[in-house]
């Protein structure tokens, strides 16, 4: 079958929506994916008027000229060639990853798709029921239904709208995406299904470390049910009770390196790791702030020697990472100025936990805050330190949605403009967000509207996808991760992907990120957006180069 490029289309149906809920359609809610959508740093938007996005037609889940694949354990005969990206595995099998024979027509799975593995030829004999949850003709994966408030809800309610995903759009969303990825990529022969159902625990409680009794018993149903996945693993409870069954998850954010692979071939997740977060911030703090003078901060902080403390949730698995970064610091003769303050991720008290943080700010003299914040806790922070006339320089790490334009224009202008710092996403998700894959892809399944968070939907299932297509007919959750391991790098939309041994979660680099007031969004035409002064130039760890930051000092 012939492909069509995903970028160059204007076939898809007009739609419009809100400011907010272009937003919200990009990052999700925290209803099935609830934390992610508090946590989550790297989606592209998918604001939906007269898209230019296009879905591809690959031919990929089909035999190819009678070629077979040998994934990692993988049956079937090969040509005696293989498709780019073999790697060593890390997986309870071992040995050298070799995804298959590469297809005749094209290299890439999807042609056009900047995330697109390579191409990857099947036929004959699967090999049947190779795991639990994988039969010769269906993977079965859980999606944990939740229906309650959450952070949704609350982060558009600061901007005047009341949107909400309710569990029949998120299934039917979900639903179509799975057809998609069944029809556009290799699974041997195999579909995905979707096994949703109505779970019992909370991801709010669970957020904030409670209800782990509940978190077990709906790992226990998707054990009942018999699922190889779970891509609604969005807590550190429910993903580590999903674990312990041997399921693999997807969704946990931003835990530790330690604690993924303590728990691997099982846990993956979207938002990276913490110890990646916090080695790349070490690394940014160490060459361009600490042992310089505020030059970028307001009013009486501007040009004093910098007083530096970081912020981040109580939550002990995030304050193991916070930890780390004291560490990192402290080899190399530095540390925070100020003891690394903690804040709780409870709605109902963020805006008094904002207003009693700022007088302990201005008396400890801090010029310069790294925040490894919510996208709610820094609305309240900087309106609270505006009007108290206090502007240190606040340092945006690229986590949570800080990065993202429509949030950075609920901060107090006086308070964003002395914002800056590094952000994983792309140098072109800031481009207009009728290039949204997701979107279309979902559109080229269903003609309804999806969920606000289609995209992150999208993204999530195009990891798993990953997977299921580099492991090969023989696919196990070991098979899995050495299937991930022989990904090729692909930059796109949502930065660098790759994954590794130690190497759970997608992004990989970052670029250097400022707020400008005066610059254009193209989400919405208002003023106000992250700008990176060198596009292009992007940054792994250890490679950022020391320096000032290479921005505009505000006015």
């Amino acid at each position: 079958m012939a492909t069509t490029d995903l970028r160059t289309s204007s076939n898809l149906p007009r739609s419009y929506f809100s400011v907010w809920q272009r937003l919200l359609r990009g990052y999700g809610p925290l209803a099935a994916f609830a934390v992610l959508l508090l946590l989550m740093s790297l989606l592209v938007p998918s604001k939906v008027q007269s898209s230019g996005a296009r879905v591809a037609s690959s031919g990929g889940t089909g035999s190819t000229g009678g070629t077979g694949a040998t994934g990692v354990g993988g049956t079937g005969a090969t040509n005696g060639s293989t498709s780019s990206g073999a790697a060593t595995g890390g997986g309870g099998t071992g040995g050298t990853v070799t995804p298959g024979s590469p297809c005749g027509d094209r290299a890439d799975q999807i042609t056009g798709d900047p995330y697109s593995p390579p191409c990857i030829a099947f036929s004959g004999d699967n090999g049947g029921a190779t795991a639990t949850g994988v039969e010769g003709d269906k993977i079965k994966v859980a999606f944990r239904v939740l229906d309650e408030k959450g952070f949704q809800q609350t982060l558009a309610s600061l901007a005047g709208a009341n949107l909400v995903d309710t569990p029949d759009t998120v299934k039917n969303t979900v639903t179509a995406l799975a057809d998609y990825f069944n029809q556009h990529f290799q699974f041997y022969g195999r579909k995905i299904q979707i096994d949703f159902y109505n779970g019992v625990g909370s991801t709010t409680n669970e957020l904030l470390g409670q209800g782990v009794d509940k978190a077990e018993a709906d790992a226990d149903t998707v054990q009942s049910q018999g699922d190889f996945a779970d891509l609604s693993g969005a807590t550190e409870p429910y993903g580590d009770a999903l674990y312990k069954r041997g399921i693999v998850s997807f969704g946990v954010p931003y835990l530790s390196r330690e604690w993924m692979t303590s728990r691997r071939p099982f846990e993956w997740s979207l938002a990276t790791d913490c110890s990646i977060v916090t080695e790349t911030v070490s690394d940014y703090a160490l060459k361009k702030l600490l042992g310089r003078p505020a030059k970028f901060a307001g009013g009486a902080l501007k040009d004093k020697p910098r007083v530096t403390t970081a912020i981040a949730p109580d939550n002990p698995w995030y304050q193991e990472c916070v930890g780390a970064g004291q560490t990192l610091l402290k080899q190399n003769g530095k540390d925070w100025d100020v003891t690394p303050i903690q804040y709780q991720l409870d709605l109902g008290t963020m805006s008094n936990q904002a207003a009693n943080l700022v007088p302990k700010l201005q008396s400890e003299g801090v010029t310069t805050i790294v925040c490894g914040c919510d996208p709610i806790f820094p609305v309240f922070l900087s309106g609270a330190a505006a009007r108290a006339g206090y502007y240190p320089e606040f340092i945006n790490i690229g986590v949570a949605l800080d990065d993202f334009d429509l949030v950075g224009q609920l901060w107090a202008p006086d308070f964003v403009k002395h914002s800056f710092g590094i952000s994983p996403l792309g140098d072109d998700a800031s481009k207009p967000s009728n290039q949204s894959i997701g979107y279309a892809a979902y559109k080229s399944v269903r003609q309804d509207e999806p969920a606000f968070s289609v995209d992150l939907i999208y993204y999530q299932m195009y990891m798993m996808a990953i997977g299921i297509q580099m492991a090969g007919p023989n696919l196990s959750p070991d098979t899995f991760e050495q299937g991930m391991f022989a990904y090729p790098k692909k930059l796109g939309p949502a930065g660098l992907w790759g994954f590794g041994p130690g190497d759970y979660t997608p992004q990989d680099d970052v670029r250097e990120i400022y707020w400008d007031p005066n610059a254009v969004s193209n989400y919405n035409g208002k003023n106000g957006a992250w700008v990176d002064p060198s596009p292009g130039a992007r940054y792994s760890r250890g490679q950022i180069p020391a320096g000032d930051p290479n921005i505009p000092v505000p006015g």
